[in-house]
């Protein structure tokens, strides 16, 4: 009976409607969806070759950032190129082994992401609150450890996340009205017990969530009262401002989570979903990059030193 159940579930597909419920749009959404990848690829690309070339960038702000461009390259081309090709293509199915495989590298890069940003906001706690001792407290070791932390978190979850699909089992092909391969559809698409998957999903979601927004909420209270008790208006400012970047990405990447998973679906589907999954599969990607380097002087300096010297 079990492996009657595994053959049905492999020969499962699953058809991502997208935004095929909009013909007059596909062509604008295609062009629109490959300008931001594009954008997307050069921008993390480039955010990671400037910060590997100029000296002045090598502390450790910059080492989590390169990693963090190097999750939004990997995460926007894991998904974006599926979904472009879902816009001009007439068959938009996708087998189940497919589906798995791409949620797998997709989640990864979501989990290390957000270990990556808690990561990044204490070292804004360090850099601001014992500037004294920054050298000592991010030394090149901590920082190493903590980006392995954070990968290999990722990878041990979706390991997890990945084992608890493989139990469920799908008995017939199943029409998506997204086009997102996230954990959601494999529940909503199985067709026996889902009590262990969804207990999977509920403890690894919630640690991951809480763990990494609690070291994010502590470090930026610890921020705020250090920055109250300066005596001088414009050193306040100009240490708030290092921090600016970081907090615009954290407030969008767990916004747009919260939008999406944390408000009735009775408020938040059809349309409101796929503009939502949009934002944090292919344009968050995208806006990284530019967050960082628009308010960050020593990233534009280099670039513009790069562009003379070319």
């Amino acid at each position: 009976m079990v492996s009657t159940d595994k053959n049905q579930s492999s020969e499962v597909m699953f058809i991502f409607v997208g935004f095929s419920d909009y013909p007059d749009l596909q062509v604008p959404l295609f062009l629109l969806f490959l300008t931001i990848y594009t954008v997307s690829v050069v921008g993390n690309v480039g955010m990671i070759v400037i910060i590997k070339i100029s000296p002045k960038l090598h502390t450790p702000m910059y080492f989590f950032l390169k990693h963090l461009s190097f999750l939004d390259f990997c995460y926007s081309t894991i998904v974006t190129p599926k979904l472009i090709g879902n816009l001009v293509a007439e068959d938009r199915s996708m087998s189940i082994k497919g589906c798995i495989t791409q949620f797998f590298f997709a989640a990864t890069c979501v989990i290390t992401e957000m270990v990556m940003l808690a990561a990044m906001a204490y070292d804004r706690l360090v850099a601001i609150c014992y500037p004294l001792l920054y050298s000592v407290f991010m030394s090149p070791k901590l920082c190493s450890l903590l980006v392995t932390v954070a990968y290999s978190w990722g990878i041990i979850s979706c390991f997890i996340y990945t084992y608890s699909i493989l139990v469920l089992s799908f008995c017939e092909t199943k029409i998506i009205n997204n086009f997102v391969r996230e954990y959601l559809v494999f529940l909503s698409a199985s067709c026996s017990d889902k009590h262990f998957s969804e207990t999977i999903l509920f403890i690894l979601t919630n640690l991951s969530s809480i763990c990494t927004l609690t070291v994010i909420f502590t470090s930026y209270l610890f921020i705020f009262v250090t920055i109250l008790k300066m005596h001088s208006t414009s050193g306040r400012y100009k240490t708030f401002s290092t921090c600016v970047s970081h907090l615009t990405a954290v407030i969008i990447f767990y916004g747009t989570l919260f939008f999406l998973y944390c408000i009735p679906i009775s408020k938040n589907s059809g349309i409101g979903v796929k503009i939502g999954s949009v934002f944090y599969t292919v344009v968050i990607p995208m806006l990284n990059p530019l967050i960082y380097s628009l308010r960050n002087k020593d990233v534009k300096e280099t670039f513009r030193k790069l562009m003379v010297s070319k």
